[in-house]
């Protein structure tokens, strides 16, 4: 497995090029901009790239869809259909986090409507890129139709936004859950096995391991709301 990571938006989001080394078929895991640098990264390994994979439709993890596919017209944009009216409302996303409308050019979140998915998603499909076999589980939570990618024979796995080094992800945002998200993280992400790299949408690369030992949300030394579990 090759795996190139490229960081882009004020949120420092990493958008990742992974490929299988003997093909050379190749996903895009989240592109968060419309960035010159990704398609570089592509072609820098002469990956042929068949999937622009979104693991969820927040702004800062499909903002540059729609440049991807003009360029690399042949992958195919995949998304969970529980997630497709979030990506549909693409344009609309910065004011949800309460930036004016007057300062979205400015900060490169002007978007135009995003191209129609091509596929979607779904729980426990395996999805395969050259010699790689990823499973798709969905995990809700941050977004309805959050999906998580995990590749069992390289122990890794593609996070989004479910789970950072030492954090979790947001549930405020519209058809954000608390209790849907720590569902997903102890009864889907965790079980994956304490060996697991975990490549999150923002932050450093971390492990399921070192998660479950030290990350307050996990451990229980940081309740969320009245049950003291959440």
């Amino acid at each position: 497995m090759i795996i190139e990571e490229i960081t882009v938006t004020a949120f420092q989001q990493h958008t990742r090029i992974v490929g299988c080394e003997k093909t050379k078929r190749a996903i895009c895991i989240d592109p968060g901009d419309d960035s010159e640098s990704i398609v570089a990264a592509i072609d820098k390994h002469g990956f042929e790239l068949q999937a622009i994979a979104c693991t969820h439709a927040h702004m800062d993890h499909i903002g540059g869809v729609a440049g991807l596919k003009k360029r690399k017209p042949g992958a195919h944009i995949i998304i969970h259909p529980a997630d497709e009216p979030i990506y549909d409302q693409l344009p609309s996303q910065p004011a949800w986090i309460g930036i004016p409308r007057s300062q979205w050019a400015e900060y490169g979140f002007d978007y135009e409507p995003p191209p129609k998915p091509d596929e979607h998603w779904s729980d426990g499909q395996i999805y395969k890129v050259g010699e790689l076999n990823f499973k798709v589980i969905h995990c809700p939570g941050h977004t309805p139709g959050h999906v998580v990618l995990f590749e069992p024979g390289e122990k890794k796995v593609f996070v989004g936004d479910c789970l950072f080094a030492g954090s979790i992800g947001r549930t405020d945002l519209p058809g954000g859950s608390t209790e849907e998200l720590m569902d997903s993280l102890f009864n889907k992400i965790l079980p994956l096995g304490d060996e697991v790299e975990v490549y999150s949408g923002h932050g450093p690369t971390t492990t399921i391991g070192a998660e479950r030992r030290t990350n307050p949300f996990l451990t229980g030394a940081y309740s969320i709301g009245s049950s003291g579990r959440f």
